[in-house]
Parts: C-alpha cells; sequence; structure tokens
C-alpha cells in the first residue's frame, strides 16, 4: 500500500482543488442544504439522464414546479442566545 498524504500535501499535488472556509454562522448554507437534498431525494436519485442538457432541463423543470407547489417558508426558531450543553 502506498504512503498516506498528509491533507496539505494531496492537495499540494492537486492544484485544481482549492479550499473555501465558510463563515462560523453560515445561514444560508443551512437554508440551500435541505434544498439539494430535495432535488437529490426525488429527482437524481433514481433519475436517467442522456446528456448533460437533459440533466439540466430536468433539474429546472423540477425546480419551477416545487416553487410553484411544494415550497414553504423557512422559519428561524433560533433567538441568538447561548446554547446549553446536553
Amino acid at each position: 500500500m502506498g504512503r498516506m498524504l498528509s491533507p496539505q500535501a494531496w492537495l499540494a499535488t492537486r492544484p485544481r482543488f482549492n479550499i473555501r472556509h465558510t463563515p462560523e454562522h453560515a445561514g444560508w448554507l443551512n437554508q440551500v442544504e435541505p434544498s439539494f437534498s430535495t432535488l437529490t431525494r426525488r429527482l437524481l436519485h433514481r433519475g436517467q439522464f442522456a446528456s448533460r442538457d437533459e440533466l439540466a432541463a430536468a433539474i429546472d423543470t423540477f425546480v419551477l414546479a416545487y416553487d410553484e407547489h411544494d415550497v414553504k417558508p423557512y422559519r428561524r426558531t433560533y433567538d441568538g442566545s447561548p446554547l446549553e450543553a446536553a
């Protein structure tokens, strides 16, 4: 078996990868994750697409239909007060 590279060494050998650190309180990221989960479960998981254009069209159609019929407002419940340890 080959020698294990450190994450820094592995990244150094692959210049096309860039590390981006998200903010500690990345609320937008928390909101987009359920959207990607829904898209994956309802469309992509068992979908078969003959081309990239067909996939893009299917995603566009899904998003428009979802926005029209299924989307519900996201309501935050966290008020910013410190959380208690469990």
